[in-house]
């Protein structure tokens, strides 16, 4: 190999990708010892979550009812002290103007871990009746147990219950990273945004996609494949994408919808309607309706 010109090739490869034209909406500057929120650092605190909210089944095994006020003290701390610290480097990442030596931050991020963590009982009686509704729909499921430990769905809707409420305190950037995780592990995609009722359940869940202005009430159950999609919106007057805007469908209370059903659009789905697997609805249901595919004769030929 010519090493002269292999020389100049890296060179000039060097100079073309640190050219500021290339980078421009690509490049991150960074504040004097700033960090982005690191995933794998998310990762390990809504496991401590986990283990906060289901003593047994996930952190220490150990754990008995003499013994859980010290273990869920211990995880409550460290949950606070590693929260913070992303909670700060998220405020730190949307704010390109915040110094790393801002307290008012700082103290923002511990305020918000605060509110976090003091919200966990009521995550926790929340979570409970998504795995009732779980163990209740399911007669494969042994006991609520199983579903705790073992159904994707179930850590699925766990990510998004924490996602959505550090969603609700306005943590940016860091609610979809938590939900982007159980994505990644499940198949699973529930944006933070949406809002979603008590006793939800999702039956084995590949492929399932819930927007960020779906409204979902209680008692809901879906199944694999079920897409809640946003409707296309026009651009702006000046060419720009619209955002911020309600654009996905609302489902009313005891509402099922069967596999690989698709709705679309800010479309209203009555209380008790029932939607079949493999079908598009694009508009309103009333409650208590049955929706399917047009029956087909089947002839012989």
């Amino acid at each position: 190999m010519d090493r002269q010109r292999h020389n100049d090739a890296l060179r000039d490869t060097v100079e073309r990708l640190s050219d500021e034209g290339s980078y421009t909406q690509l490049f991150h500057a960074y504040c004097e010892e700033e960090e982005l929120p690191s995933g794998k650092v998310l990762q390990s605190l809504v496991e401590l979550c986990r283990a906060i909210l289901f003593p047994g089944y996930y952190g220490q095994a150990r754990i008995t009812g003499q013994t859980i006020r010290f273990h869920t003290g211990v995880s409550v701390e460290q949950l606070f002290a590693g929260l913070s610290k992303q909670i700060y480097a998220g405020l730190c990442f949307a704010n390109a103007s915040q110094t790393i030596a801002s307290q008012a931050a700082k103290a923002k991020a511990e305020q918000i871990a605060e509110a976090f963590i003091c919200g966990l009982p009521a995550l926790r009686s929340l979570l409970a009746t998504d795995a009732e509704a779980m163990f209740d729909n399911d007669p494969a499921a042994q006991n609520p147990g199983e579903v705790i430990f073992c159904y994707p769905g179930f850590r699925a809707i766990c990510n998004y219950r924490i996602a959505h409420t550090l969603y609700q305190l306005k943590v940016p950037f860091i609610p979809r990273m938590i939900t982007e995780m159980a994505h990644s592990e499940t198949g699973i995609d529930i944006h933070p945004g949406a809002t979603i009722g008590h006793h939800f359940s999702i039956d084995h869940g590949t492929g399932t996609v819930i927007g960020e202005t779906s409204v979902i009430g209680n008692y809901v159950r879906i199944f694999q494949g079920v897409s809640l999609a946003g409707a296309k919106l026009p651009p702006d007057e000046k060419g720009n994408t619209i955002r911020g805007v309600a654009r996905h469908p609302i489902l009313g209370d005891h509402v099922t919808v069967y596999s690989n059903a698709t709705l679309i659009g800010k479309i209203h789905i009555g209380d008790g309607a029932t939607i079949c697997g493999n079908v598009w609805v694009a508009e309103d249901v009333p409650a208590g309706a049955t929706v399917s595919q047009p029956e087909r004769e089947n002839k012989l030929m």
